[in-house]
């Protein structure tokens, strides 16, 4: 059997949602003949609306001339009927995420499509080969994952199953280049690449919070200042629908057999008890009905008055504290003491190096380019906490004080992010072009994880990483042996063996 890109002329898609409207808008929009298929006639006729008003926008935005336009809109049929795809080379199906009815939907469709049109599934998480299972020809079937807004996102995840001819994967994969998208190819498995590389973000902050080191304000401020996200793990929880996060979560852990690096918190699976789902209901993690909280502004710096302290270890990471007035002492049994820890709290460096709880204060200084810094001590305090905040504010550094955390915030979910892609390319997910391709702009992440763990050295994530394992004892953060074995031996992250 050949299942040849060339050959497709006409594509049909099932659902007419927003998923499915969206499809079908680009592949119209590109040249394809389209059939809309949905067997509710109400969600077809203002499916074809939508799409149709969106065209004209196009025109209106002059992405698209006018006679292009009423050719992509010709090139447009609906139908509540399956057989009206009998003459398509190419089904894609955009219906609700429940196994079975897609299951029932493919075998159905074998009786209609002719032997070599490629069934594709935008399903987001559900196996390729489970949805196969019923089909008598499961070589044809394949993943085509999408993200909406589909015309507005270039991203889309190409997944072939266990029995998936390898030439029906590159028809879908020109496919997807031919509708202007840019393809990745995803091994067949709980998440592909972007719902399984997403859920470092969320659990780590829900970890975070969970251990009564910050509120979901603040861990969100801290990563949009720190770290360049949009939206903080919490904001972006809201914003998707926490009855569809957590359940995405879930479904990955159970997937990839309880892998405590994947594991929530119990405050996740409460909010959806509770009702509390996020945007769409008025209350989340954040109570719509107030103002949201606004990112602040560094501070002005004041006089450059210097701060003495003690420096016990990596007192060249405080470099840049010291061209802001900072200076280095012998410990006199008054000065403070600043240490900036790789993975460990402050309790742990206090301990392995006989400070003084009282005087000490660990600094992260991962983020002080961007002009903010995160400070904490161990239980109890510190006495000189206030000195050290009122200074670093004179210096012109935003604080952030958080309670006592192995990793700090920013550092301790940001390796969790690359560690997570690490082992997403250890275990073949995706290459680890597709992988940084995929997190970038199918997550919208600042950076691509895998570079980045390059640009601020394999080795510190890895120290990150085992310092997070050591603290707390938990095999979550157990280290990627792809980020291990590369850190060891001063390899790229972003390279395959």
């Amino acid at each position: 059997m050949v299942y040849a890109f060339d050959d497709i002329k006409k594509v049909g898609v099932i659902g007419a949602g927003l998923m499915g409207a969206g499809i079908a808008q680009v592949l119209a929009t590109v040249g394809y003949d389209v059939v809309l298929n949905d067997m509710n006639a109400e969600a077809l006729a203002k499916a074809k609306t939508d799409i149709e008003g969106r065209i004209d926008r196009m025109v209106e935005k002059g992405k698209l001339e006018a006679d292009a336009a009423a050719a992509a809109k010709g090139r447009l049929t609906t139908s509540g009927d399956l057989t009206s795809l009998a003459d398509t080379q190419m089904v894609i199906e955009a219906i609700i995420e429940r196994l079975d009815i897609k299951q029932s939907l493919f075998a159905e469709l074998e009786g209609i499509v002719s032997a070599d049109c490629i069934l594709a599934s935008n399903t987001s998480s559900l196996s390729i080969a489970s949805i196969a299972k019923n089909c008598e020809n499961r070589a044809r079937v394949v993943g085509m994952h999408f993200f909406n807004p589909v015309p507005l996102m270039k991203l889309v995840e190409v997944i072939g199953g266990a029995a998936t001819d390898a030439g029906v994967v590159d028809a879908t994969y020109e496919m997807g280049k031919a509708m202007g998208k840019e393809p990745v190819i995803a091994k067949d498995g709980p998440g592909f690449i972007v719902n399984l590389g997403g859920r470092a973000y969320y659990t780590e902050g829900l970890h975070i919070e969970a251990e009564g080191v910050a509120p979901p304000e603040q861990i969100d401020r801290i990563m949009k200042m720190a770290g360049g996200f949009r939206m903080g793990p919490f904001e972006l929880m809201d914003l998707t629908g926490i009855d569809t996060n957590f359940p995405v979560s879930t479904f990955i852990f159970n997937g990839y057999h309880s892998d405590a690096r994947l594991r929530t918190t119990p405050r996740h699976g409460y909010m959806v008890e509770a009702g509390l789902l996020g945007r769409k209901v008025g209350r989340g993690f954040y109570d719509y009905a107030q103002d949201l909280p606004k990112l602040p502004t560094p501070p002005e710096a004041g006089p450059k008055t210097p701060l003495t302290a003690v420096l016990p270890e990596r007192s060249d990471a405080f470099a840049p504290l010291v061209e802001k007035g900072l200076s280095a002492a012998e410990d006199d049994g008054k000065a403070p003491i600043l240490v900036s820890p790789l993975g460990e709290d402050c309790t742990s460096t206090v301990a392995r190096l006989g400070l003084d709880p009282k005087r000490t204060v660990a600094v992260d200084l991962s983020a002080v380019e961007r002009g903010i810094v995160t400070v904490m001590t161990a239980p109890g305090g510190s006495d000189v906490l206030e000195a050290v905040t009122t200074w670093l504010a004179g210096a012109g550094l935003h604080v952030e004080v958080i309670k006592d955390s192995p990793g700090f915030v920013a550092p301790r979910i940001i390796s969790m992010i690359v560690n997570l892609c690490c082992e997403m390319a250890q275990i073949g997910v995706g290459s680890p072009e597709d992988l940084g391709k995929a997190m970038t702009m199918g997550l919208n992440y600042p950076f691509n994880p895998l570079e980045y763990g390059d640009k601020v050295g394999a080795d510190r994530v890895l120290s990150i990483m085992e310092g997070l394992q050591s603290t707390t004892g938990s095999e979550r953060y157990r280290p990627s042996l792809w980020l291990k074995r590369r850190a060891l031996l001063g390899l790229s992250l972003s390279t395959a063996d």
